[in-house]
């Protein structure tokens, strides 16, 4: 059997898979430039793969090609589903519809008096001396106001006029939108005048239809409208991408990564729940792995090649409700990733008078300069000028053949010219490598900066962490980024290359409920509170498979003071005074101070139910070689690294051995990624293979 985990990233799709089918490893063994394969214990093998997600000439999507190629299946003939047990994936189709606004077109009906409601937003102003204030780009593109109205206690003031609603909906469905979004005042609590506009849509013919009072049950007009408008705008784009894979894979168990960090099956897959589905896969990956390594405290740093995502882990995944993504809020439980514009693939330019970073990416077509596809100077090209990438460790997969190494020549053309510019511009003697560098260092600040805004900022001391760095690019500049932020210790997993795919193997099946309740906090609140708790369990439960009897349950309430608007999360307690100790402990770490004469509000309460999944072992290696004798490099190559060339050893991941050490500065390569090792650095390897950098100074 072949179960296998994908997660199609915005430049590469990373496929994990395991087997125990010999005929698929003899296939894939032909070709070790392409594939690397890992023996697990009884008789079972990991192969790990990497393609890119847009190649229009070979291929339609990337996911179901890899398997193909795995399973040596020519694009013509039907995939043996017999053969694939369940395949686990996360996707950026979502979210690339989302960031380019190209989801499907959206009606949005509204309570009669609230038409620019979601408009008007919160009033709030990122930039408070702009005086020009550019608001996104709302993604409904009509709005039905709906002449109807509960009061806040649930008394009917006026009741929906049905034949009115019947006919603003035809003459929508007729001008071709198939999306609707239903939010209406008070639905949280009274959803009926909501059920009767949703039946009505169901009969006109609507394919999607998000109600409020199902997709964000809280309290709040416009962050619930919004939550719901997103869910419209994005669900029937994932429905598609969905049934495109399915359709190609009948017959098998097809799940897919939520925001939250939990799986899910297809068919309950929606738009809400898939902003951050790679991502959250990433962080999945890099926490458990973490942990089995012996890391409690964890920074998760994924660099790929549009982005990086970072994350702060202490014992449990951190989540927050009210997100903002590409300008879109939302409030449904994501984890709390930060994301930043600056990935291998990020765009390098000099502007006239300073060197600047993306926030644009080449992407994967044309990608960096290098790709051999036309494309400008990004950070990898950078890494390549400074010797830290060399083609010949890279896969042959450039070119429009893809057949070709990266292309060294261009890279060192491109910047030679920048380097003249530059000079003309500012008259500051420079050489391309330093031109490089000095990109490089903005970069990393940029995603230092990231990881002080999750860490530093809400009081905890990141030195004491562990960065797990993964991603295609994560291991070029670890060790750059654990020195900005003064850390010590950095984890690379072998299949830290591709973690946001090996995370969907090592994710469990999560459903989370929410309930809004806005009252005071008080003893006699505990009993509504658990049997709210009980009402959320039940519909959270048929989202799982019961035959497993590894089910955890776990109960949190979002506790504020009263008047305030910024909610913490607490685990729920059958004690008052428990969850308030717990909450100020927070409040005074998060803000630094504390108000004892102010009362609590429990704004809402989640249950989530946890599946435990059979997840991946890793096999333990033993060492062949004699303590006393050193690994052998590869080769020496010139790297340039603090103002300065150095004649630099290359190791092989796969050739080193339990108790190698490394001093810096030292490139190890791996089929699916580099890790450059800098000169204040020590690397060793564990008997689970995994790689632990310590800085020496």
């Amino acid at each position: 059997m072949l179960k296998v985990f994908a997660d199609r990233g915005g430049t590469f799709t990373d496929i994990v898979a395991v087997t125990n089918n010999q005929a698929i490893i003899d296939g894939v063994s032909k070709h070790p430039e392409r594939f690397l394969i890992v023996t697990l214990p009884n008789q079972q093998w990991i192969i790990v793969y990497k393609l890119l997600s847009e190649n229009p000439e070979q291929y339609q999507d990337a996911a179901i090609q890899g398997i193909r190629d795995m399973m040596g299946i020519a694009s013509n003939e039907p995939i043996p589903t017999e053969a694939i047990e369940v395949v686990k994936m996360g996707t950026t189709v979502a979210t690339n519809a989302l960031l380019e606004r190209k989801g499907d077109r959206v009606v949005l009906l509204i309570t009669k008096g609230f038409k620019d409601a979601l408009r008007i937003g919160y009033q709030n102003r990122p930039n408070i001396f702009a005086r020009q204030i550019i608001l996104p780009t709302m993604l409904y593109e009509q709005v039905i106001e709906i002449n109807e109205r509960y009061d806040a206690h649930g008394n009917e003031l006026i009741p929906v006029n049905i034949q009115q609603v019947k006919t603003d909906l035809q003459a929508v469905y007729n001008a071709g939108i198939r999306s609707c979004a239903i939010v209406l005042m008070h639905s949280d609590r009274y959803p009926q005048h909501e059920q009767q506009i949703a039946q009505l849509a169901l009969t006109i013919g609507f394919t999607q239809i998000s109600v409020s009072h199902q997709v964000s049950p809280l309290m709040k007009l416009v962050s619930r409208g919004d939550t719901t408008v997103v869910d419209a705008y994005l669900t029937p784009i994932l429905r598609r991408y969905v049934n495109q894979v399915a359709s190609q894979l009948p017959g098998v168990k097809l799940m897919f990564m939520k925001s939250d960090g939990g799986l899910v099956v297809a068919e309950q897959f929606q738009g809400k729940d898939s902003i951050l589905s790679g991502p959250a896969g990433g962080i999945v990956g890099a926490v458990q792995t973490s942990k089995r390594a012996g890391f409690e405290l964890v920074i998760t740093f994924d660099m790929g090649g549009t982005s990086t995502d970072v994350a702060h882990f202490k014992g449990e995944y951190e989540r927050q409700l009210d997100s903002e993504i590409a300008g879109a809020r939302m409030r449904v439980p994501v984890l709390a990733i930060n994301t930043i514009a600056a990935g291998g693939g990020s765009v390098l330019f000099f502007d006239g008078s300073s060197y600047r970073v993306g926030p644009k990416s080449a992407g994967s077509n044309p990608g960096p300069a290098c790709y051999r596809r036309g494309g400008t100077l990004t950070v990898t090209d950078a890494n390549v000028m400074l010797g830290k990438i060399h083609p010949q460790y890279f896969p042959y997969v450039f070119g429009i053949d893809g057949n070709l190494p990266l292309d060294k020549d261009i890279v060192t053309q491109k910047f030679t010219q920048l380097t003249q510019d530059i000079q003309a511009a500012t008259l500051n003697d420079c050489t391309p490598e330093q031109v490089a560098a000095g990109f490089m260092a903005i970069a990393v600040e940029n995603m230092a900066n990231a990881i002080k805004k999750i860490s530093l900022q809400r009081g905890y001391d990141v030195t004491e962490y562990v960065l797990c760095c993964f991603g295609g690019a994560g291991g070029q500049v670890a060790c750059l980024i654990a020195d900005t932020l003064g850390m010590k210790t950095i984890f690379l997993h072998p299949y830290a290359g591709v973690l946001s795919a090996y995370g969907m193997g090592l994710a469990d099946v999560r459903a989370i409920r929410e309930g809004g309740v806005e009252k005071p906090l008080s003893q006699a609140l505990i009993s509504q509170l658990q049997q709210l708790m009980e009402y959320l369990e039940t519909p959270a439960r048929s989202e799982i498979d019961e035959v497993s009897s590894q089910i955890e349950v776990i109960r949190k309430a979002n506790l504020k003071y009263e008047g305030t608007n910024s909610t913490l999360t607490v685990n729920f307690a059958d004690e008052v005074i428990v969850m308030r100790q717990k909450f100020e402990t927070e409040h005074k770490s998060r803000y630094g101070f504390i108000q004892l004469e102010k009362s609590l509000i429990v704004e809402s309460v989640s249950v989530e139910v946890i599946q435990k999944m059979e997840t991946p072992e890793e096999p333990l290696i033993i060492r062949t070689r004699s303590l006393d004798e050193a690994p052998g490099c590869v080769e020496i190559v010139r790297m340039f690294t603090a103002d300065q060339w150095h004649n630099t050893p290359v190791y092989r991941r796969e050739d080193l051995q339990p108790e190698d050490s490394i001093n810096g500065p030292a490139i190890v390569v791996e089929k699916i990624s580099t890790i450059v090792v800098e000169s204040n650095w020590n690397a060793r390897l564990t008997a689970h293979n995994h790689l632990i950098l310590q800085r020496k100074y």
